[in-house]
């Protein structure tokens, strides 16, 4: 029989404190959802009113041909409006996206115990982090996801510190991308009137993690979400996505696109890489370019994995708008700000749509 989950002490114990995740609370029997669960009515996702984005993939291959600028001109122009787009050709073997895909399952079906060691309180290194759903004492509800989060400085570090069973397939993720975001970085700031070159890139992505996201089978669906509404806090966050869907962007309200407004399922292609932009290139655009609001849903079918990488500044990096986009601008929309202090804000808060910018707004009385 499975064990009582509505008390939140209990549950909060055997998900969070014993390192069984949402999964071990899935396999242990549940045939409903735990209240702390239950989203609020506002917060759910309905299939049924979602369309599906049906923009194309972006070649990245044609970036080095005659076919250079229009390409480029895609990437700006999905940045402008949606804040989201899927590449493909860009560079990372179709081989390794499917052993990541399979690295993701097995971790989240090791022992409880095993990964239990990397909870925030107890891991042994500050660069591994297990957890669920995303900040839960700040929450009303809880988010559907069990999660491996791993930070990286250095090759020596990562191979070091990861943990073993997904170490290797998430480094050698994180570097045979690595010329793929340069490549879309160039194209973006390129269009802001800034030249990107090796003495400029940490700046803008000098701070890189590899997370793996579980998000097991659910009773009810309709009543939970994997993750709620929110933009990314970074630069750019390279998404692999396998084939069972559930990511949801919202149109937003200031774009020239049809169903402003509305809620758009990110179809998976097979070989493709999905791309968003985080409040960083918005901020850095002067809002010129969209950090993308964006969720999960659950499925009862089949269980879900993702595998992000987010691309950020280093941590003391000084934040504020291009003063090339300001000039052309006559205003700045957004404050100077330390990423550190963006960061702590960001992870202070549960999500809430792309509230996270309004730490760096600037209100014009």
């Amino acid at each position: 029989m499975a064990p009582s989950f509505d008390n939140a002490t209990s549950l909060f114990n055997f998900v969070v404190r014993d390192g069984n995740g949402i999964k071990g609370m899935v396999d242990s029997g549940i045939s409903k959802v735990p209240q702390p669960y239950i989203q609020p009515p506002t917060e759910r996702i309905n299939k049924k009113n979602a369309g599906v984005c049906k923009i194309p993939p972006i070649d990245l291959s044609k970036l080095d041909g005659p076919q250079h600028d229009e390409v480029a001109n895609q990437i700006v122009r999905a940045a402008e409006t949606l804040g989201f787009f899927q590449v493909i050709n860009h560079g990372v073997p179709v081989e390794l996206l499917e052993s990541l895909k399979q690295t993701a399952h097995n971790f989240f079906a090791l022992p409880p115990e095993r990964k239990a060691v990397y909870r925030k309180e107890v891991s042994p290194s500050p660069l591994v982090k297990y957890g669920t759903s995303f900040v839960p004492e700040k929450e009303k509800a809880f988010e559907w996801k069990d999660y491996i989060s791993m930070a990286y400085t250095n090759d020596d570090e990562a191979l070091q510190q990861w943990p073993v069973e997904c170490r290797d397939v998430a480094l050698q993720y994180l570097k045979t991308s690595h010329e793929m975001v340069r490549k879309l970085l160039e194209a973006l700031l390129g269009n802001l009137g800034v030249e990107l070159d090796d003495s400029k890139i940490d700046a803008f992505i000098g701070k890189k993690m590899v997370n793996m996201n579980f998000y097991p089978t659910c009773p009810n669906p309709e009543l939970t979400v994997g993750v709620g509404r929110h933009s990314d806090m970074g630069t750019l966050t390279i998404l692999l996505q396998d084939g069972i869907g559930g990511l949801y962007v919202k149109v937003p309200e200031d774009v020239d696109m049809e169903k402003k407004g509305a809620w758009v399922e990110i179809p998976p292609i097979p070989g493709a890489l999905v791309i968003n932009v985080g409040d960083m290139l918005q901020i850095w655009s002067n809002g010129k370019y969209k950090s993308a609001e964006h969720r999960v849903r659950t499925t009862s079918t089949k269980s879900r994995v993702s595998i992000p990488i987010f691309t950020c500044p280093q941590s003391t990096q000084k934040i504020a708008p291009l003063p090339q986009v300001v000039k052309k601008d006559g205003i700045a929309r957004y404050k100077e700000f330390i990423f550190s202090d963006y960061m702590n804000s960001f992870f202070g808060n549960a999500h809430d749509g792309k509230n996270s910018l309004e730490f760096a707004k600037i209100n014009s009385a």
